[in-house]
């Protein structure tokens, strides 16, 4: 008889637990965190999208961009470093890789093979050893697919990616070097 009593009990505090615990799982379900919506509230006006358009996709772009020593446009004898291309993965905000982008001409291809190119509108200066802030109005799609209906894009949060701080000079021409970025490309399509 105590043995059942005993029973009973531990029988009834274990049910009483697995109340409490779905009770609490659910009302955890219920608080899931809000995910932030993307804004450019914070960005220069020169390379906000226009109203019209809404976020596509979000990416995080981790790469190089090359750049080589070449002499200076209109200026016989002088020597500066030439962007020559990008070269990075982008990848969503939880690391997995959603495409790529390359180029010239700057290209955004995504892991199902729709690409989409673009004409660059604006730039806005994004801090010290950074790359420019950029706005870029996207050519029409090739292929179907993740990049289709892309009106605009944005390269926001920026790290890194300006020409070497190593010397340019008549010696040295012809040389590359490759420089590391990361940065936000934001893809836009119409509302």
């Amino acid at each position: 008889m105590y043995r059942s009593r005993q029973f009973k009990v531990l029988a009834t505090a274990t049910q009483a637990c697995a109340i409490a615990l779905l009770t609490a799982c659910g009302s955890m379900s219920s608080m899931s965190p809000v995910t932030s919506t993307y804004s450019q509230d914070s960005l220069p006006d020169a390379i906000k999208v226009p109203s019209g358009n809404k976020v596509a996709l979000e990416t995080v772009g981790v790469g190089e961009i090359t750049y080589e020593c070449r002499d200076k446009a209109n200026a016989a004898g002088q020597t500066e470093w030439v962007f020559v291309g990008p070269k990075a993965a982008l990848n969503d905000r939880g690391g997995k890789q959603l495409g790529s982008y390359y180029g010239p001409p700057a290209t955004w291809e995504a892991m199902d093979g729709s690409k989409v190119t673009g004409a660059q509108l604006a730039v806005a200066p994004a801090g010290t050893g950074n790359l420019p802030y950029q706005l870029v109005k996207a050519n029409p799609a090739s292929g179907s697919g993740l990049m289709n209906g892309i009106t605009f894009i944005q390269r926001v949060a920026l790290k890194g990616g300006v020409a070497p701080a190593s010397e340019c000079k008549v010696a040295t021409k012809g040389k590359r070097e490759i420089v590391r970025y990361q940065a936000d490309y934001i893809f836009w399509k119409a509302a």
